[in-house]
């Protein structure tokens, strides 16, 4: 898709920048979302899924701790760092959680702090889908 858009000349849109929060870090434990969360339904958000993308938020953090910033600000650099040609559309409820994601554009990450979360974090490493099959049939978007 990204490609595609590249070829046209035009700017991707990416929704849930931060992985319906996974990212933020503040996501320990899935029971505590909420009854209706449509993240319930996902399958990266499934009990064994989500323990094994566990372990990928920790070295992520460990990441973010390094360059000193929190990982909602890393989620997004790390994009940013993708291409102008990338427009992010994160959301929160959180007050506080606005200067994390305005950070972001100011963090500068050099190839190697890239290349290690690229390696860490990708379609290789994350387990579950993003959509269950149901909703991945009704939808028009990528898988990972």
């Amino acid at each position: 898709m990204l490609q595609a858009c590249r070829e046209l000349g035009v700017a991707f849109v990416a929704f849930s920048p931060l992985a319906r929060g996974f990212l933020g870090g503040d996501l320990r434990d899935i029971s505590r979302l909420e009854p209706k969360d449509i993240s319930r339904a996902m399958p990266r958000f499934s009990r064994e899924n989500y323990v094994a993308n566990l372990n990928l938020l920790s070295a992520f953090e460990d990441e973010a701790y390094t360059l000193n910033c929190a990982p909602a600000t890393l989620a997004l650099a790390w994009l940013l760092h993708q291409g102008e040609d990338i427009i992010p559309i994160p959301g929160t409820s959180q007050p506080e959680h606005l200067w994390e994601l305005i950070a972001a554009p100011r963090l500068a990450l050099n190839m190697a702090t890239l290349h290690r979360l690229n390696v860490l974090i990708n379609q290789q490493t994350v387990h579950g889908a993003r959509y269950n099959a149901a909703t991945q049939a009704e939808i028009d978007t990528e898988e990972f």
